[in-house]
């Protein structure tokens, strides 16, 4: 279990690297969809958020455990639930997403639920082949990924919401789809 908290802690690091997210002591945050290991594990110097509709999943996991986090509130909801508005510093909403039911609604809490000037991070796998984009579209072989986008239509979505995207890496290149960060700040 330690060792794989340490690599999850590294790796988070390496990925705040890469999104060019400066954060600040006792800023908020959110972590959206954190996951058992999610961001929030490495962020103890600000005051941190974290929502997730499987929590009483992960709280049988041994390697998730609430108290190991007192910077951190836990919360069970669906993105889509949230109701926090101009709340957060900082948005993180890393490779869920895709997994979302209403993905409009989801982009909608996540927005409001950002101050004016904040951040929002958000990664995802993203189609490298629109063919295979329709193809996924039209029969839905991928039950645990209910949209299937491109890079353009993930940023579309952010910045028909009034983010300006700042900054976008890919981070991890594969087959079908390559893994992207996009971060940008809320007018």
């Amino acid at each position: 279990m330690k060792d794989y908290l340490d690599w999850k802690r590294s790796y988070w690091h390496d990925f705040l690297l890469k999104t060019q997210v400066k954060l600040e002591n006792g800023e908020r945050i959110l972590d959206a969809g954190t996951g058992p290991a999610g961001i929030q594990m490495i962020l103890s110097k600000q005051s941190v958020t974290a929502i997730d509709l499987l929590l009483d999943t992960y709280e049988k996991l041994d390697h998730f455990d609430p108290s190991f986090y007192p910077w951190t509130s836990f919360r069970r909801s669906a993105i889509e639930s949230m109701q926090e508005e101009d709340s957060f510093d900082h948005v993180f909403c890393l490779n869920v997403i895709n997994h979302v039911v209403d993905i409009d609604q989801a982009c909608d809490r996540l927005c409001a639920a950002l101050r004016p000037g904040g951040t929002l991070v958000m990664s995802i796998d993203c189609h490298k082949y629109s063919w295979a984009k329709r193809v996924l579209n039209s029969i839905p072989l991928d039950i645990l990924h209910p949209h299937q986008f491109d890079l353009e239509e993930y940023i579309a979505l952010l910045s028909k919401r009034g983010i300006r995207i700042k900054h976008q890496a890919c981070i991890k290149k594969s087959g079908l789809f390559d893994y992207w960060v996009i971060s940008g700040e809320k007018a």
